[in-house]
């Protein structure tokens, strides 16, 4: 089940938030918790109930990993407040196997479902390039990628390395952590939540009218851009790259398009969960920060999916020395963090590739120093430096392959025929398409985000707001599937 659907919209969500509400308002303490979990349930098994047995298999190990840390599996430690380990403590034996078991339960949970099949056909490719027999595995054993698993397997593991590091407690109440681990409005497609940003809302939370209210202007704003915005340019992207052949100016218009579709599909799904969780009582933190505003790729990635940039930053960088042990090491961390980042989105050359061109750019302009003369340049010309530099590893992330990839940078560059440029240009050039383009660049460089634009909902606003969702709803029911790009990871 996925935000834009009129499944969604108009069942499922209704009658979710009524037996939430009625749940929090009658029902016995913390019965909302057991039903948001049902309900989460429900959504994420909407497609595949057996993706629910590998959640609920992660979720219990790590559950009982927090509590092993804590000395409070017992039932009889079970009174009193959970202590909070000390962050310069030692560790004894069993909380650090405790840790080591809920990481590496995740990542292979992880690994197996989202690498095993790149993984055999990288293997085969290389067997047959030495002119060898490949493996024969996938013709009986075929490896279906649950959603969302990129997302809660990141979002559990950071749970039990904050109880072990002194920075969160451990929850003892079940209901409490199903609930957070398994949550729909951010499941699927994060924002990736840290527990420590929900641990004392998932104790106790407020449910106000003015926050409900602006859960749903983040809603109804996040459901616009997807529709009316990241769909239409998802179109004149997919035209592009589906050709066999581009002159260079659709070649660069399409990459564009994509760039506006993967910003605006993204965003507005953080939007929409945002917006969810503030009608259930959850405030969860901002993912974008108008990204095509960096004036750097360092910049760009403080504001591009920010709970993931974090997440690699606190678990995987730091731990890794971060920028502790001289430059050489630093310039290694920052690649080696920017590889698995391309490849936790997607089991690909192409996201390797991806990713390192952000690492070796984030270490160059570290390497550059403040000083560099890039920095005293026009800042509307380092903005758009900056841009062509992140359309170019968009169109690794968008292709399909490699040689897709390959062959449309060379499309970039003058190098395509450009046979078809007549069909293309009929498809991508229509009056619906540039402007809906047009809007998506005035937005992404001059408009207000969601997040300061709900601050404060006066009557005009409210308007504006409501004439958006009835225009993107009726746009919903009267189109075909509209999936997020990030479902797939």
């Amino acid at each position: 089940m996925v935000f834009s659907s009129v499944v969604f919209v108009f069942l499922f969500l209704p009658l979710a938030l009524a037996l939430y509400h009625a749940a929090r308002l009658w029902g016995p303490r913390r019965s909302e918790h057991y039903l948001l979990t049902l309900l989460s349930y429900v959504f994420y098994g909407w497609t595949n109930p057996l993706f629910v047995v590998l959640m609920f298999s992660s979720t219990l190990i790590d559950y009982c990993a927090g509590l092993v840390q804590t000395g409070h599996l017992r039932r009889e430690t079970w009174r009193g407040p959970v202590p909070l380990l000390d962050p310069n403590g030692p560790r004894q034996r069993h909380q650090r196997w405790a840790l080591i078991v809920s990481i590496c339960s995740n990542l292979t949970l992880l690994g197996f479902f989202k690498y095993f099949n790149f993984g055999l056909d990288s293997w085969n490719a290389l067997m047959e390039g030495l002119g060898l027999e490949a493996a024969t595995y996938r013709t009986f054993l075929r490896i279906t990628l649950p959603l969302g698993i990129s997302f809660y397997t990141f979002q559990s593991m950071s749970y039990s390395i904050d109880v072990y590091r002194g920075q969160a407690r451990a929850i003892r109440h079940v209901g409490d952590f199903f609930c957070y681990i398994s949550m729909f409005p951010q499941l699927v497609a994060g924002p990736i939540v840290r527990f420590q940003e929900v641990a004392d809302q998932l104790r106790e939370r407020s449910h106000t009218l003015e926050k409900f209210a602006r859960g749903a202007a983040f809603f109804s704003m996040g459901m616009a851009k997807k529709i009316l915005l990241a769909d239409p340019c998802g179109a004149v992207a997919d035209t592009c790259f589906a050709a066999d052949s581009l002159r260079a100016i659709e070649a660069w218009y399409g990459v564009v398009a994509y760039a506006f579709q993967i910003y605006f599909d993204f965003s507005a799904y953080s939007d929409m969960a945002i917006g969810l969780g503030l009608m259930m009582g959850f405030m969860f933190a901002k993912n974008f920060d108008s990204p095509y505003h960096a004036a750097s790729i360092t910049e760009f990635w403080r504001r591009w999916h920010l709970s993931l940039s974090t997440w690699l930053r606190d678990y995987l960088y730091v731990p890794l020395g971060g920028n502790r042990q001289g430059p050489s090491r630093t310039y290694v961390n920052l690649m080696l963090v920017m590889l698995l980042g391309g490849l936790w989105h997607g089991a690909a050359w192409t996201f390797v590739i991806w990713g390192a061109i952000h690492g070796g750019m984030l270490a160059l302009e570290r390497l550059q120093g403040r000083d560099s003369p890039y920095r005293r340049l026009p800042h509307p010309l380092r903005v758009a430096i900056t841009f062509i530099i992140v359309l170019v590893t968009w169109v690794f992330f968008r292709a399909e392959d490699l040689a897709t990839a390959l062959r449309y940078c060379g499309d970039m560059i003058g190098l395509g025929g450009g046979a078809n440029a007549a069909l293309v240009a009929g498809r991508i050039y229509s009056p619906y398409h540039l402007l809906s383009l047009l809007l998506a660049g005035i937005i992404a460089w001059g408009g207000v985000q969601t997040w300061d634009f709900t601050r404060r909902l006066n009557a005009p606003r409210l308007a504006l707001i409501m004439a958006l969702l009835v225009l993107s709803l009726t746009m919903l029911a009267a189109t075909s599937f509209h999936p997020f790009i990030y479902f797939i990871f």
